[in-house]
C-alpha cells in the first residue's frame, strides 16, 4: 500500500520530468502556464527575440501590464505597445493597462487547480490559493521555459502548517501571514514549500488564501499551497469557470519535513513596523502613532472583501482630516462590482482617493508618503525606499487596521473602533469581465505581426564567457536581507527604464552608496569588481535588473553568507559567480576597497569545495554549489549564451 502523500508532493510528482524528490536535489518540472508582468516581461520578450523563438511552447502564457501605469513620458506607453505586439507575435494573452494586478486577474481568468504556473514575479505563489503550484523565477529563465525547456529547481522541504479554529472578528488573513513572519522571519522559509492544511482552512475563502500565499514570498519560501475544496469551487463559479474545479488535498496521515500549527481563534490584529515584513508586533503595541497615509489594495489584499469591508466601515463616516486614504483596486472586475453594489460610493464619500486597478504605490509607482510621516499599507513589502521615498516609514497591516486608522488618524486596533463588525457578502449576481484579456492570433496570423519598439527599448547587453581569473576591488560590503529594491530602486523615477539595462544601471545601489556607479564603471575594462553581503542577499522582487545592471557595470562575483533563491538563480543566469563563505566569520574581516583575486575559476566552477578568493593578504575559503547545468551556464557567460550554444 502506498504511503500517504501531502499535496505538495502530489503536484510536484505530477509535473516531474527528471530528478529525485529529495530536498536539495535538482529536479525538472513541466510547466503548464506562465505569467509575465511589465516590470519583468520586457526582458523576457527581449530574450525570446534573442533566442529566435517563433511561438511559446506552453499551454498558456499571459502578459499583464500592472506596474508601469504612470504615463509621464513615452517610456511606459512605448513598453505597453512593445509588450502587446510581442505578445501577439509569440502567442501570448495580453492584459492591458488598468485591467488589474497580474496575480488576482490570473486567478479570475486562468487559475486551474492542479496546474503549474511559473511567473516572472516573486509573488507568483499567490496561485497556491487555488491549489496550483505557483513559483516565481527570473525573466530570462522564464523565457527558456517558453522556448520549451523544463523548469529546473532544487526540491524544497515540505513545511506543513496545520490551521485550526476560526478567525475572530476584526482579524483577517493578513494577520495569519504576519503571524508566520513574526514567528519565522524573512529567512525562515528559504528552501521550503509551505502547505497549509487542517480544519481551519475551510473558514478561509480563496482570496483569504491568496493573501497568505502571496506574502509567503516574504518568508522566502519557494511557494505556498492550499487544498482545492468547496471554497475554491465557489471562487471559480463566481468567475464563471466552475467547470475547471477539481478537488485536491493531502492524503489522511500525510507527513511533512517541517511542521507548525496556528490556532486562528487565538490571533489578534498584527502590524509589521518599518522597515521589514518580519518586524511584526500586535497593533495595540503601536496604537496611537500618527498616520499620514492609509492605503488599501495590492496583490497582497486583492479580494472583493478587502475593499467592501472598509467601505462598510467608513459608511456615513469621514476619514481623519489631513490623512490620505488611498484606494487601489486590484482588478477591473473587483472595481466594477464595488461600483455596482455602491461600495465605491461609500469609499469616495468618506474621502477615499481612487486609483486605477494595478500595482501603483506598492512598488513606488505613485502614492508616495510625505517626508517623515507614517504610511499604513496592505501591500506585501515595506523594504526601505520601496514606497518611492528614501526615508519612508511604512507599516504593513490588514484592511481592517488600515481603515480604522484612516478614520481616527492614528494607528488603531480595529477592535477599539467601537462599531459592529461588518459582514461582507459577495454579490449574488457578480459582473464577470471575461473579455478584457486579449487573446493572441493563431500561429499563421502571428507571423505577420510586427513587434513595435520605441526609442527607449534597448537590446540586452552581451555577456562575455567566464574567464579563468577574476580580479578587482570589493566595491561594497553589505549586511543581511539586502533586497532587490536596494540594488535597483523601484518606483516612477527608475522603473520606466526597465527595457534598457544600460540606462537603468545608472541607479544601482544609489540608496547605499551614490558613488557606486562611477566606481563600478571604472572596473568594467579592468577585470570587474566584487560585492560582499550577509544573509538572504537579493530578497524580494524577481526583477532581473538587480543582476543585469550591476553585471553590466562590471560585477563578476558576489560573496555572501546566503542568497535568496530567485536572485541566486538570476546571478548564475547572468554569468555572475554566487559564492558563499565557508566560514561566516571571514565576512567580518572584509572591508570595502580590499583587492580581490580568484584564479582557476573555470576548473573551480564544477567543484563546491576547495575554492578560495584572495582578499587583501588573506585567502578566504568559499563554496560554489552548482548543478552541472548551472556550471555550464556560468562558463558560457549566462543563460542566453548557453541556449544559443545549445541551439547551435
Amino acid at each position: 500500500m502506498a504511503s500517504p502523500k501531502n499535496l505538495a508532493r502530489k503536484l510536484i510528482e505530477s509535473h516531474l520530468c527528471a530528478g529525485d524528490m529529495v530536498p536539495g536535489e535538482e529536479i525538472q518540472l513541466a510547466v503548464d502556464q506562465v505569467l509575465l508582468q511589465d516590470a519583468t516581461g520586457t526582458l523576457t520578450m527581449l530574450a525570446l527575440e534573442a533566442i529566435g523563438l517563433e511561438r511559446v511552447r506552453v499551454e498558456l502564457c499571459a502578459q499583464y501590464v500592472d506596474h508601469g501605469l504612470m504615463q509621464a513620458d513615452f517610456r511606459n506607453p512605448d513598453d505597453h505597445i512593445y509588450l502587446h505586439t510581442a505578445a501577439q507575435r509569440f502567442g501570448i494573452w495580453y492584459s492591458p493597462p488598468g485591467n488589474g494586478i497580474s496575480h488576482p486577474v490570473h486567478m479570475e481568468r486562468f487559475g486551474v487547480p492542479g496546474k503549474f504556473l511559473l511567473g516572472a514575479d516573486s509573488h507568483t505563489p499567490s496561485a497556491g490559493s487555488l491549489g496550483m503550484l505557483g513559483i516565481g523565477a527570473g525573466s530570462i529563465e522564464v523565457a527558456t521555459v517558453l522556448a520549451g525547456e523544463p523548469f529546473f529547481i532544487s526540491m524544497p522541504e515540505i513545511w506543513g502548517v496545520r490551521l485550526t479554529g476560526r478567525l475572530p472578528d476584526w482579524v483577517s488573513a493578513k494577520d495569519v501571514i504576519l503571524e508566520m513572519l513574526r514567528r519565522h522571519t524573512v529567512k525562515g522559509g528559504i528552501g521550503r514549500l509551505v502547505e497549509y492544511y487542517g480544519p481551519g482552512v475551510a473558514g478561509l475563502s480563496a482570496m483569504d488564501r491568496h493573501v497568505i500565499a502571496n506574502m509567503g514570498a516574504e518568508l522566502g519560501v519557494t511557494t505556498s499551497l492550499f487544498p482545492s475544496d468547496e471554497r475554491t469551487r465557489a471562487f471559480l463559479e463566481e468567475n464563471g469557470r466552475g467547470d475547471c474545479w477539481i478537488e485536491l488535498a493531502a492524503d489522511e496521515g500525510a507527513a511533512y519535513d517541517v511542521h507548525d500549527e496556528i490556532d486562528l481563534s487565538r490571533l489578534e490584529p498584527l502590524i509589521a513596523t518599518p522597515s521589514s515584513p518580519d518586524n511584526v508586533v500586535p497593533v495595540r503595541d503601536v496604537a496611537g502613532r500618527p498616520v499620514y497615509q492609509s492605503y488599501i489594495g495590492s496583490s497582497a489584499n486583492p479580494g472583493y472583501r478587502d475593499f467592501a469591508l472598509p467601505a462598510l466601515m467608513v459608511r456615513d463616516r469621514k476619514i481623519a482630516p489631513g490623512l490620505s486614504f488611498d484606494v487601489n483596486p486590484s482588478t477591473r472586475q473587483v472595481l466594477t462590482n464595488l461600483t455596482s453594489g455602491g461600495m465605491l460610493t461609500n469609499l469616495i464619500a468618506a474621502g477615499g482617493r481612487i486609483h486605477q486597478a494595478g500595482c501603483n504605490g506598492c512598488m513606488g509607482m505613485g502614492q508616495a508618503p510625505a517626508t517623515g510621516r507614517n504610511s499604513l499599507r496592505t501591500v506585501p513589502r515595506n523594504f526601505p525606499g520601496r514606497s518611492g521615498v528614501k526615508e519612508d516609514s511604512v507599516y504593513l497591516c490588514s484592511p481592517e487596521t488600515a481603515t480604522a486608522s484612516a478614520i481616527t488618524g492614528r494607528i488603531t486596533d480595529p477592535r477599539d473602533l467601537g462599531i459592529p463588525y461588518p459582514r461582507v457578502a459577495y454579490p449574488k449576481d457578480p459582473i464577470i469581465l471575461d473579455g478584457m484579456v486579449i487573446q493572441p492570433p493563431g500561429a499563421a496570423e502571428a507571423k505577420d505581426v510586427e513587434i513595435v519598439k520605441g526609442p527607449g527599448i534597448a537590446a540586452l547587453p552581451p555577456i562575455e564567457p567566464l574567464g579563468d581569473k577574476i580580479e578587482g576591488p570589493v566595491l561594497l560590503v553589505l549586511g543581511d536581507d539586502v533586497s532587490t529594491d536596494t540594488i535597483i530602486p523601484s518606483g516612477a523615477r527608475v522603473m520606466p527604464y526597465r527595457s534598457n539595462v544600460q540606462k537603468i544601471s545608472d541607479f544601482c545601489f544609489e540608496q547605499v552608496d551614490g558613488s557606486y556607479v562611477e566606481r563600478a564603471k571604472a572596473t568594467r575594462t579592468a577585470g570587474g569588481h566584487v560585492i560582499v553581503a550577509g544573509l538572504n542577499y537579493g530578497q524580494g522582487s524577481s526583477r532581473e535588473h538587480a543582476v543585469l545592471a550591476p553585471r553590466y557595470l562590471g560585477l563578476k562575483l558576489v560573496i555572501a553568507k546566503g542568497f535568496a533563491r530567485i536572485h541566486r538563480g538570476n546571478l548564475i543566469n547572468a554569468g555572475v559567480l554566487p559564492l558563499t563563505f565557508a566560514e561566516d566569520a571571514d565576512y567580518d574581516l572584509i572591508e570595502a576597497g580590499d583587492a580581490a583575486r580568484m584564479t582557476g575559476v573555470l576548473n573551480g566552477v564544477g567543484k563546491p569545495d576547495g575554492l578560495t578568493v584572495r582578499i587583501g593578504a588573506r585567502e578566504v575559503p568559499v563554496r560554489l554549489e552548482l548543478t552541472p547545468r548551472q556550471a555550464d551556464i556560468l562558463t558560457a557567460g549566462g543563460l542566453i549564451n548557453w541556449l544559443a550554444a545549445k541551439a547551435a
